[in-house]
């Protein structure tokens, strides 16, 4: 969900090809229809059409850039975890013209991560992103760790987000796989329309064993694979006309068989819980003082709903409760 820093100006060329593991006498075109995952000798030529096509449709977003640093890239991976790019633009922007370097975010009450986070959904992300700064700030002198071990260690940080940082900001090489990712390998390498729910072991094989050799491709790889799967090899309605690789698409070469898997449901959100919590969160993010328990509970009519939402928010460490009934943000 996100894209190389490191890497941004990076161009293909016949000698990243051939640093990406092509065999001296392979030829540069593979022949149409060869499914990608064919042969080893084929993930030169797919990393090239891949990066070529990313190098020329790239979208142009703050943490690509090179002022935004390994911090902006951080920062970006967690607020686009199933969450638009639309919307994260303009809190990002607040977000590090506020908090510039971990240290910033890190001197701060965890309860202005989760004010500042506003409507992005899900903001128990904004508590694990706060957590990470104050370990950034302790452990490492205030700069995102490089190794990718460290930055594993840190909290709130997965498998995905530390192979991310450390490709995208650092230009390593490490397979990562979000859905988009996913969605075009799947696709493309295994012949169907749909990864599986959660990811397998299978997909961090395939993922490996795509993965150019070279460092640098290998991170102009992942961004690109990525931006294919966000703009083109869509979960609906996908453009294989400007596809790159749309020629060794297996998926596409076997007809597009539809999907055998489990149903795909969309998540829905009027009258659940996370519709609950969102408005009590929004009184408490407009508020400078502790609110009383009857505004809160003006947000929500049904009122078993609303203690369980209002209780599962403590639980999270998303408010505290207080003497007489109030509530704020949390301050530790």
């Amino acid at each position: 969900m996100n894209a190389t820093n490191a890497t941004t100006h990076s161009t293909v060329t016949h000698s990243t090809a051939e640093a990406a593991g092509t065999p001296a006498g392979t030829p540069a075109v593979t022949p149409v229809g060869t499914p990608v995952g064919a042969a080893a000798a084929d993930h030169a030529p797919l990393h090239a059409s891949v990066i070529a096509w990313f190098d020329r449709h790239a979208r142009d977003l703050p943490w690509r850039r090179p002022e935004a640093g390994a911090w902006g890239v951080m920062v970006s991976e967690f607020m686009l975890q199933q969450t638009p790019v639309a919307r994260v633009l303009p809190v990002y922007e607040q977000w590090l013209a506020r908090w510039p370097r971990p240290a910033d975010l890190a001197a701060e009450p965890p309860g202005e991560a989760v004010r500042a986070w506003g409507r992005l959904g899900y903001p128990r992300r904004a508590l694990r992103l706060h957590g990470a700064a104050q370990a950034i700030a302790e452990r490492h002198g205030g700069d995102v760790p490089r190794d990718h071990a460290q930055l594993l260690a840190l909290p709130g940080i997965g498998e995905y987000t530390a192979a991310a940082v450390a490709s995208f900001a650092y230009g390593q090489r490490h397979p990562v796989l979000d859905t988009n990712v996913r969605r075009v390998f799947a696709r493309a390498a295994t012949g169907i329309q749909y990864p599986p729910n959660a990811t397998t072991a299978a997909e961090r094989r395939l993922a490996r064993a795509l993965l150019p050799d070279d460092e640098a491709t290998a991170a102009r790889w992942a961004a690109a694979s990525m931006e294919l799967g966000a703009l083109v090899c869509t979960a609906k309605n996908e453009d294989c006309g400007r596809c790159p690789i749309a020629e060794r698409c297996a998926w596409r070469l076997a007809g597009k068989p539809a999907h055998e898997g489990p149903a795909r449901r969309g998540q829905t959100y009027a009258g659940t819980d996370r519709q609950v919590r969102g408005r009590l969160l929004a009184v408490l993010r407009e508020a400078t003082e502790p609110v009383p328990r009857s505004a809160l509970d003006a947000v929500w009519n049904e009122p078993v709903q609303r203690a369980r939402a209002l209780d599962g928010l403590v639980a999270d460490g998303l408010v505290e409760p207080l003497d007489g009934g109030r509530y704020r943000l949390p301050l530790t």
